[in-house]
C-alpha cells in the first residue's frame, strides 16, 4: 500500500494589540478551518483589555501565544516569524478572519504550482459589527500593475512559502506602514505570484485600524519601492510603473481637500509614465483643476434644493 504524503504545516502569524473584542472571532476562523496540520501564533503586544483573557480561554494544542511589550506590529509579525514551523506561512490580522476552506484551498493552489512563492485571494468587507458592506475581487497578478497601484495584494488572504520567507527574510520597520506590501514586493522579484480566484477571508473596517495613516502609509510605500529600485531588481519598465506608482499612493492618501496636491500627483504620474493617459484605470476625470471642491459644492447645492443625491 502506497502512503500518502503528509501535509505540510500552515503557521498563521496573528499580530495583536488590545483587540479584544475582535480577537476570538480571528482565532475561531483559524480552528475552523478543514486543514490540518496549521499553528497559530498570537504575538501580542501587552494588551491591556481582554485579549489575554480570550487567548487564555482557548485551551488548543494548535494555539500558543505570547503577551509581552513589543515595538509594534513589525515587531509582532516578525517575532511570529522566527518562531514559526510552517512550510506555508500567512499573517493574519487580530481583526480579520478566514472564510471556510481557504487554508485548503492555498495549500492546494501552491501545490499544483511549485514556482509560486506566494499566493492571495479575494477578501470580503465587513465593519466593526461582522456585517458583510463589500467585496473586494483583485486581478491576476502583474508586477508592474502592482508597482503602479493598479492593484494589491489583501493581507488577510495571502499566503506564502518557507523559501519566499527565506528570500524577504522579514518585516522592516522604517516602512512599518506599508510593511506587508515591502514584503510582498521583495518577494515578488524572486517568486512567482499567484492569484486564487476565490473569497478566501474577510476584511475589517473600523475606526482604529492603521489605514487611518494615510501619509504614512504613501510615505512608507514611496520608501519601499525607492528601496526596491536601488536594489537594482527591476528592469526599466517595472521602474517606470514604480515612479508612476508612487505619485499614484500620493493621490489616493491624500485628503481630498487637498485638492491641487491630488491632481498634480496624477500629472506626476502621466509625465513618469506617458503611456498610463490611456489606462482606463487612471482616475482621468480628477485631472480637471478644481473638480473636487466644484463637485463637492454642486452636491451640497442639490441637497439644499431638496434634490436627492445620485
Amino acid at each position: 500500500m502506497t502512503l500518502s504524503r503528509p501535509l505540510p504545516l500552515v503557521t498563521i502569524i496573528i499580530p495583536s494589540f488590545n483587540q479584544g473584542r475582535f480577537i476570538r472571532e480571528t482565532i475561531v476562523s483559524c480552528l475552523a478551518q478543514d486543514y490540518r496540520p496549521i499553528e497559530i501564533l498570537v504575538m501580542d503586544g501587552a494588551s491591556t483589555d481582554s485579549t489575554v483573557e480570550v487567548l487564555k480561554s482557548f485551551e488548543v494544542p494548535e494555539l500558543r501565544w505570547i503577551s509581552e511589550p513589543d515595538a509594534g506590529v513589525v515587531d509582532a509579525v516578525n517575532k511570529g516569524l522566527a518562531l514559526s514551523k510552517g512550510a506555508i506561512l500567512t499573517i493574519q490580522s487580530s481583526d480579520d478572519v478566514f472564510l471556510p476552506g481557504a487554508i485548503s484551498a492555498v495549500v492546494a493552489a501552491l501545490e499544483q504550482d511549485p514556482d509560486a512563492g506566494l499566493i492571495y485571494g479575494d477578501v470580503e468587507l465587513i465593519d466593526e459589527h461582522s456585517k458583510l458592506i463589500g467585496v473586494d475581487v483583485q486581478a491576476d497578478f502583474d508586477f508592474a500593475d502592482y508597482l503602479g497601484r493598479f492593484l494589491y495584494i489583501p493581507q488577510p488572504g495571502a499566503c506564502f512559502t518557507r523559501s519566499a520567507l527565506e528570500s524577504a527574510a522579514q518585516w522592516r520597520s522604517h516602512v512599518s506602514y506599508a510593511a506587508d506590501a515591502d514584503f510582498w514586493m521583495r518577494i515578488a522579484t524572486r517568486y512567482k505570484v499567484v492569484h486564487l480566484p476565490k473569497l478566501v477571508a474577510r476584511y475589517r473596517y473600523h475606526e482604529a485600524q492603521r489605514d487611518s495613516q494615510q501619509l504614512k502609509i504613501a510615505r512608507d510605500w514611496i520608501a519601499a519601492t525607492n528601496d526596491l529600485i536601488d536594489s537594482g531588481a527591476l528592469d526599466p519598465r517595472l521602474i517606470r510603473h514604480a515612479h508612476m506608482g508612487q505619485h499614484l499612493a500620493q493621490y489616493r492618501y491624500t485628503p481630498s481637500a487637498r485638492w491641487v496636491a491630488r491632481t498634480l500627483a496624477l500629472y506626476r504620474a502621466i509625465i513618469v509614465n506617458p503611456p498610463v493617459l490611456f489606462d482606463k484605470r487612471l482616475p482621468k476625470r480628477e485631472l480637471i483643476p478644481g473638480r473636487t471642491p466644484i463637485w463637492n459644492m454642486l452636491s451640497r447645492l442639490k441637497r439644499l434644493l431638496g434634490f436627492a443625491p445620485r
